[in-house]
């Protein structure tokens, strides 16, 4: 089996652009993906910013399916400590319904966004106790699959349309924690190296991933481990290490030992305003492979050699539309020239 190659694109408004050039831009590149081989395209969920667009990746993947024919389409990822697990499955499974055996469901971590968006999000009863994101993956699931248990208090509750494939479910995380409740449920992990660049702890990670997985009744009988990495490629290494130098990891280091990434220092010190917790930031170079297509593929078949994987999902932080499309084109006909 060949390593699979899929695209995970934010949504990213550029300067003097507007979100429906954005959008414009997001039904190209999946469109183009298709055409050039890639194994999925996923978009991602961000809240009140003025970066990226996609504040609902259900209603984006809803559409790209109908702009598609082939290519899986999922979300990378649904923030479900926001929501109701018995609603997501919902959206997916009449997402399902419309495009059988071609939907995923990533489900994220992160707030997606700021401390007051999270609270409109939340909408959350003064003194309710807060349901933690494992709580929720696990009912989630058992809507997914129809598994309830007969002691649940919503056993008798279906998720509807009750359909014969419904999305397949990836957990997205950059940590111990979300990689042992990946294993835990018997489900595919992606990890995050393009949020959290430590290649060492990467390995980690993906080695708790893989010790501690437990087959999933109806789902993998083995661990499918992903890495979902950021590149920027270019015609030449020189043009690539440009286009790189302009991207930033900026992280913002809550007392209460929670690390948040955002686009922007101005997100972060945002945050910071809105945030009751005293709080750190950082801001320094982003770990992203860049370079030419040959260096960059190079480069990834060394990382899938070193972590024992068969897929990446890859993003471009580049904020001009025309380099993000034509860096994945230069990608992909490097991948093909090595096949011949």
């Amino acid at each position: 089996m060949g390593l699979k190659l899929s695209i995970l694109d934010q949504t990213v408004i550029g300067k003097q652009e507007t979100a429906v050039e954005a959008f414009r831009h997001t039904v190209e590149l999946a469109k183009r993906a298709e055409e050039l081989g890639y194994h999925r395209f996923w978009v991602s969920e961000h809240h009140d910013t003025q970066e990226v667009a996609g504040s609902s990746p259900e209603v984006l993947i809803s559409h790209l399916l109908a702009k598609t024919e082939r290519i899986r389409i999922g979300s990378g990822g649904v923030m479900l400590q926001h929501y109701s697990p018995y609603k997501v499955v919902e959206n997916f499974n009449v997402l399902a319904a419309l495009a059988p055996g071609r939907v995923d469901l990533g489900i994220g971590r992160a707030p997606g966004g700021l401390p007051r968006s999270t609270r409109a999000l939340q909408q959350t009863q003064p003194g309710t106790p807060a349901r933690t994101l494992g709580e929720k993956l696990v009912e989630l699931q058992q809507h997914l699959t129809g598994s309830l248990p007969e002691e649940h208090p919503l056993y008798s509750v279906r998720a509807t349309p009750q359909i014969e494939t419904p999305a397949d479910l990836f957990l997205l995380g950059a940590s111990s924690s979300s990689a042992e409740l990946a294993a835990e449920l018997g489900i595919p992990y992606v990890f995050a190296l393009f949020i959290n660049g430590d290649e060492e702890v990467a390995g980690q990670v993906l080695r708790t991933y893989r010790e501690q997985f437990r087959p999933s009744e109806g789902g993998l009988s083995a661990p499918h481990a992903i890495l979902a990495a950021s590149v920027v490629v270019a015609e030449t290494d020189e043009e690539a290490k440009r286009l790189a130098s302009d991207v930033k990891s900026v992280k913002i280091h809550l007392e209460s030992g929670r690390t948040i990434t955002v686009k922007t220092l101005e997100h972060a010190e945002e945050f910071g305003r809105q945030t009751d917790e005293k709080f750190t930031i950082e801001v320094k170079e982003a770990k992203v492979i860049h370079g030419s297509s040959d260096t960059v593929r190079d480069q990834l078949i060394e990382l899938t050699e070193r972590y024992g994987l068969q897929e990446l999902v890859l993003t471009a932080p580049v904020e001009k539309f025309a380099d993000r499309r034509r860096g994945f084109e230069l990608l992909q006909e490097a991948f093909a020239a090595q096949k011949v």
